[in-house]
């Protein structure tokens, strides 16, 4: 099937996912009320096979160091699949299916699936690496830019981590945990429970971002919109706590966004 735009419904939300740009979803309406920032980098972006930055975009791939493109000099930064078009291997009025084929400069060939499903009060994003040769450390992660302002006051950012990863000089975690510390951030955080943030539109919409993983970047130090990025594990993770992709054993992850009017 083509890379041509899709739209997927469900009562009064309307999704754009756009194949040919990333595999992200380039547009989320509710009432006619567009919550995601709009722009060819924004929308909301899967990160694969890693998230956030890699330190000098080197990392250790079993004995043998493999070096990234330095897309975010002196660093590498969210994967490669962003850059890359995907494939429709199917879609409904309320699903699509995506998948992408991690090429060149990633070392190993492999397999991501993209889900993306629409209810009425939520959207559903589902993530999945797959190998089929060689094993290899990978992360999975999405990237939304949420509008910080949709008409009204601007969004509040809501959670309560177990902790904050100290950031470095290199906007990369120490290795160190710390006491979460108010915004403005740029920051990942650790919420062990699964990552639980709700971003409020006073008097306009509650939206939910949820996950069972437990690691998520939140960014608010730009004027036109947050972010709040659930993650399989922590910025330069593929060298920190590396995740094993295996012929029998894939990397999933799953984040649901749930939304009420107020």
């Amino acid at each position: 099937m083509s890379d041509e735009d899709i739209t997927l419904t469900a009562g009064d939300a309307e999704v754009t996912v756009q194949p040919g740009n990333g595999g992200r979803v380039g547009g989320l309406r509710i009432g006619g009320v567009e919550v995601l920032r709009q722009g060819e980098r924004y929308g909301s972006f899967p990160m694969v096979p890693w998230c956030g930055r890699i330190r000098d975009g080197r990392f250790l791939d079993g004995a043998v160091v493999r070096q990234m493109p330095l897309n975010a000099p002196p660093h590498a930064i969210h994967g490669t699949a962003r850059d890359g078009a995907w494939r429709t291997a199917r879609t409904s009025t309320a699903e699509a299916v995506l998948t992408h084929e991690l090429v060149d400069p990633w070392p190993h060939p492999g397999r991501v699936t993209q889900v993306v499903a629409l209810t009425e009060d939520a959207l559903t994003l589902t993530m999945s690496v797959e190998t089929y040769e060689s094993s290899f450390p990978a992360q999975i992660g999405w990237h939304p830019w949420f509008n910080r302002n949709l008409g009204g006051e601007d969004v509040r950012i809501d959670f309560d981590p177990a902790w904050q990863e100290e950031r470095g000089d290199d906007h990369l975690p120490t290795g160190n945990r710390v006491e979460p510390k108010p915004g403005p951030w740029d920051d990942c955080f650790g919420m062990p429970g699964g990552v639980d943030v709700t971003l409020t539109w006073p008097g306009q919409l509650e939206l939910k971002v949820a996950s069972r993983q437990e690691w998520v970047v939140v960014y608010d130090e730009q004027e036109a919109a947050v972010c709040v990025e659930p993650q399989t594990g922590p910025p330069n993770g593929l060298n920190s706590m590396p995740r094993l992709v295996t012929p029998l054993e894939p990397l999933e992850a799953t984040t649901t966004w749930s939304w009420r009017r107020l």
